[in-house]
């Protein structure tokens, strides 16, 4: 089966306290075979990278406002007069807050809305087709 891939490469901002953060390279993707989903996969210091999956509709709608709760929380506000992104993702293994460029995301977010648009995403995943072959039999 053909699908789409959209990604992008981009440097966040891992934030340690109000006055210190590190640079942490990220990799943001889209496949229309996971229509509903974004892996971000970030490049730490260690042997493997970091992978996270959730919902597109909650990083489309972190942009605008803050949404989300438990494990990913996504947020609009201001860094040194700049637009950015923060994502607060927990798990078993710690807590992060990554701060990300809305631009950046945002330009992004448009080009899988574009390949995929909202409310089609059902569609990308053949379903239709897979029931109407096992009734015709």
């Amino acid at each position: 089966m053909h699908y789409t891939v959209v990604e992008r490469e981009l440097e966040l901002k891992l934030i340690l306290s109000p006055e210190r953060s590190i640079p942490v390279p990220a990799r943001l993707s889209y496949r229309t075979d996971d229509p509903y989903a974004v892996h971000v996969t970030f490049h730490i210091n260690s042997d493997h990278p970091v992978n996270w999956t959730f919902s597109r509709e909650l990083l489309v709608e972190g942009v605008f406002r803050p949404c989300g709760h438990g494990d990913v929380r996504v947020w609009p506000t201001k860094a040194e007069g700049r637009s950015v992104v923060l994502m607060a993702l927990s798990s078993p293994d710690g807590d992060a807050l990554l701060e990300a460029p809305s631009a950046q995301v945002s330009a992004w977010l448009e080009r899988t809305l574009r390949v995929v648009p909202p409310g089609t995403e059902g569609e990308q995943l053949g379903i239709d087709d897979a029931l109407d072959q096992l009734l015709a039999q």
